[in-house]
């Protein structure tokens, strides 16, 4: 992300719709993906899985999560539409289905219709919207939700590490690699410098890390989200903003709704110092936000923006 400002020629893009899911599985650990280095957006990055509405393919945000969580990762999130049926597709079946949804060979809907199968929408939890500051090239608007694998029945790939290797239409390759890590692991890695996160991915980790305490993921932990879902906290639209504040030894300061500089309280802080590398891909984040997010978030936090 870089901190320059648009151009007067360049008209600012419209953010695309997209949609994300944080996916929790038993043992409190996160799905995360690789982006290939070399792809045109977020190169190299470390993600939750996603991607942008496609009309042809999704009725809803919910089923882009789902369908670009198995494109990326060969995770199903869907459930039988019939009660005592016991067949599930091999893991054949479900790698050759992935690769022709992501090629445009296939539709998700088709796939899962013919398996008596039907995406697991009820299970994703909205966990703020993001949406990419005006400066940027390529703008997106993107729903996060985060779904809890005890709750769900899911099909294939839902722990460890997983090369994955997606092939484009064109040959190229999106992700080079899935894996379920713990938040506080993959916080840990970001600060050594072993991977990277842009601001969205990780302040939601940051928001999870205190929630999912230990290594079995419990109903409390997963009532304590439910409830950040349901409150402001899941309906937040946040739209980062670069704020102009002297000299910040590199950073640039990244101001979220509700901080002292965009409506909040005096003292009230809800922002990120970032360091961004060449081509706008961060190289260090640091969360300042120094307030609850279970019973102080205040209604200007809410605010839809005026511009996109």
């Amino acid at each position: 992300m870089s901190a320059s400002t648009s151009t007067n020629t360049r008209p600012i893009p419209i953010p695309r719709p997209s949609a994300s899911v944080v996916i929790v599985n038993g043992r409190n650990e996160v799905l995360l993906v690789h982006r290939n280095p070399k792809a045109r957006a977020f190169g190299g990055v470390h993600v939750f899985p996603g991607g942008n509405l496609d009309k042809k393919q999704d009725a809803s945000l919910p089923v882009t999560a789902i369908r670009e969580t198995f494109e990326e990762s060969g995770l199903l999130l869907a459930s039988s539409t019939e009660q005592s049926a016991s067949y599930l597709p091999s893991d054949t079946e479900l790698d050759e289905a992935r690769h022709a949804i992501h090629q445009q060979k296939m539709l998700f809907q088709d796939f899962l219709t013919s398996h008596n199968l039907e995406a697991d929408v009820q299970s994703l939890l909205p966990f703020t919207q993001w949406i990419t500051p005006p400066y940027a090239p390529r703008r997106f608007h993107t729903q996060f939700y985060v779904a809890f694998l005890p709750e769900v029945a899911p099909t294939g790939f839902s722990s460890g590490e997983k090369q994955e290797r997606i092939p484009k239409p064109d040959g190229g390759q999106e992700v080079v690699e899935a894996r379920f890590v713990h938040p506080r692991k993959a916080l840990a890695e970001c600060q050594q410098g072993k991977i990277t996160f842009m601001p969205p991915q990780y302040y939601i980790l940051s928001t999870l890390v205190d929630i999912l305490q230990g290594d079995v993921n419990t109903l409390e932990q997963r009532s304590r989200v439910e409830t950040l879902s349901r409150g402001l906290f899941g309906r937040m639209v946040i739209n980062p903003r670069p704020l102009h504040a002297g000299n910040t030894e590199g950073y640039t300061i990244l101001t979220y709704e509700g901080d002292e500089t965009r409506g909040g309280s005096k003292g009230r802080l809800h922002r990120a110092l970032v360091k961004a590398e060449k081509g706008g891909i961060t190289s260090e984040i640091t969360l300042q936000r120094n307030f609850d997010v279970f019973s102080e978030i205040e209604p200007q936090a809410l605010k839809e923006p005026s511009k996109l």
